[in-house]
């Protein structure tokens, strides 16, 4: 059956390219999704050996083939390396809404590149996936996720105590959302 998602759609941005996530990926993913700290605020397990990454990109690409959900791989143009994964990990299709996540390896922190590769995203899925609305779910204490999303031009739409169990512990969520119409103002101005 044929779906937006198919063929795999490849987006480019100044320093980027995000394409679809190849087992031959998992060994620069694997840096990403073992390291606590970049994981913190992830609720998924820590990756522990790459298998576990692999199972996570045979997950992911099977979502995007019954496209139902797509994730992209970050990858720096210049090196080809692969620093992250940014995607829409929930879709509302009934309500043209759908729910960005993102994560990065650490050592690629603070260049900007989220905000890039979250800007392609938002190009795609308002124009190509014809989104009314993108909604993004954060952990209360990631200050710096918070930031990224407003920077980016999202509005915080409510503050949830205790919402959700993640590793034995009751957390706090913030909600963020976008309007196509914000979109659009924000998309002018780029």
């Amino acid at each position: 059956m044929h779906h937006i998602f198919d063929p795999f759609p490849i987006l480019y941005s100044q320093r980027l390219c995000l394409r679809k996530p190849l087992l031959a990926d998992a060994y620069d993913l694997f840096e990403m999704r073992s390291d606590p700290e970049v994981m913190r605020y992830v609720p998924r397990p820590l990756a522990t050996k790459v298998e576990d990454v692999k199972a996570l990109i045979n997950m992911v690409n099977d979502y995007a083939e019954k496209g139902e959900r797509i994730n992209w791989a970050i990858e720096w143009k210049e090196t080809g390396k692969v620093i992250g994964m940014i995607g829409y990990v929930d879709t509302l299709p009934d309500h043209n809404r759908a729910e960005v996540g993102y994560s990065l390896t650490r050592s690629w922190h603070r260049k900007g590149i989220t905000r890039e590769a979250l800007r392609a995203v938002l190009a795609f899925g308002f124009e190509q996936m014809a989104l009314h609305t993108v909604a993004a779910v954060i952990d209360a204490e990631n200050v710096a996720s918070g930031r990224l999303l407003e920077q980016a031009g999202f509005r915080q739409e409510a503050h949830f105590r205790e919402d959700f169990l993640f590793g034995g512990s009751y957390r706090n969520s913030i909600h963020f959302g976008m309007l196509r119409s914000e979109f659009d103002a924000l998309k002018a101005a780029w």
